[in-house]
């Protein structure tokens, strides 16, 4: 029994710096995008907005419809999230994006973090150059479960941090 009472501390010493590692754990590999350098950061609020239709099955479930947020940096409203998915900077600059890849939020009730590629731009503000967008840190905005009232709608609250990168 000293013995092991002697090592725990010692171990808990090794295993100390991977906690400390895990608790800031990296992007997921899915997500990531080599060579692109991050232009803009941006906080959304908003709603993920469902819709009943018929699933696969022919049972009525609920589909993403579109988002609708608020994109916020520095406390202050830089621009709009919709459908698309369309980002719109109050400079005028928009892209819209198709996903690349998709890993589950943290709990259920959090929509997936995404990697989508940017298909279209507008404008020459600051996502004039952007290539890929990032959703990570979402809360909130998962829909699941069947319905019965087809073209029926409901709106889930979410917030996330959007990441705009392009390529060096």
């Amino acid at each position: 029994m000293r013995l092991i009472e002697k090592l725990v501390p010692a171990l808990l010493l090794l295993l100390l710096p991977l906690s400390a590692h895990a608790a800031e754990s990296p992007l997921p590999e899915a997500l990531a995008a080599p060579g692109e350098r991050a232009v803009l950061t941006v906080h959304a609020d908003g709603q993920q907005i469902y819709e009943c239709k018929a699933g696969s099955d022919g049972k009525q479930v609920w589909t993403l419809r579109e988002p609708a947020a608020t994109l916020i940096t520095d406390g202050k409203i830089a621009g709009r999230h919709f459908a698309g998915p369309t980002w719109q900077l109050n400079d005028g600059s928009a892209v819209v994006g198709k996903m690349q890849a998709s890993v589950p939020g943290k709990t259920a009730a959090d929509v997936s973090w995404l990697k989508l590629e940017v298909v279209s731009h507008r404008g020459n503000g600051l996502l004039a150059d952007v290539d890929t967008v990032q959703r990570i840190n979402t809360i909130g905005g998962a829909m699941a479960g069947s319905c019965d009232r087809p073209t029926a709608t409901r709106a889930m609250p979410y917030t996330a941090d959007y990441i705009f990168l392009r390529k060096d």
